[in-house]
């Protein structure tokens, strides 16, 4: 399985952190955030889990990425999500300080990454979406796993996101409540799907300032 991966320079074992791409796959922009977490002190790493199915950072018909998408199995990504894992710590990374965070679609794994992987100490999505339809290869959503989790988690979310409306957070918030570890859900009320994506419209700068250093706060805390 193809990747990207930046690591500190002088960090003997520093803690690693699998970053989850959008639907977009492994673009210029998630390999960009990629290195933004190296520089933090994290061995960061974002698994091509699509490439079985193709390469979506190369699509620009927004049904033939959802395609795509469709096709990877969660069970499948969460062996690839392991695999990069065990794939970091061989390079020095301290697996036993890890971490997940992801958008968009990678926001969602993150929420169903931290349920498979309860080793993990921390993760944070970022606007993945909660809910939806069942499938074979998505058998379940984030509401469905919420009350379980044994992973600390930060939501990260925008009022101003008609894909994952108020309701529905407010119900994600209610099932955290019973989860082993402490979760919680933080909402920009102004920001759109996507406000911390630099390179699309939707991006909101001042969100994505708040939310990354809150992020960062939120890891340092967990993985210390």
């Amino acid at each position: 399985m193809p990747a990207y991966l930046a690591k500190p320079l002088e960090a003997e074992h520093p803690p690693i952190l699998i970053v989850v791409a959008e639907i977009f796959g492994l673009n210029d922009h998630i390999r960009d955030v990629v290195r933004r977490f190296a520089a933090e002190g994290y061995l960061a790493i974002a698994p091509d889990f699509f490439f079985r199915a193709g390469d979506p950072s190369k699509e620009s018909d927004i049904a033939a990425i959802r395609t795509i998408v469709m096709q990877v199995p969660d069970a499948e990504a969460m062996r690839d999500f392991d695999a990069s894992l065990a794939f970091a710590s061989s390079l020095g990374g301290d697996a036993t300080r890890s971490a997940i965070t992801g958008f968009c679609w990678g926001g969602r794994m993150a929420w169903l990454y931290a349920a498979h992987n309860p080793k993990l100490r921390a993760a944070a999505p970022w606007y993945g979406r909660l809910d939806g339809e069942r499938t074979e290869n998505q058998p379940q959503w984030p509401i469905d796993v919420a009350d379980r989790l044994a992973v600390p988690c930060l939501g990260l979310y925008g009022g101003a996101d008609p894909s994952i409306p108020l309701e529905l957070v407010e119900k994600m918030r209610a099932r955290l409540l019973a989860a082993p570890a402490p979760c919680e859900i933080v909402v920009y009320p102004d920001a759109p799907h996507a406000f911390f994506a630099d390179y699309r419209e939707s991006y909101r700068e001042e969100a994505a300032r708040d939310t990354f250093a809150r992020m960062l706060a939120f890891l340092k805390a967990k993985l210390s």
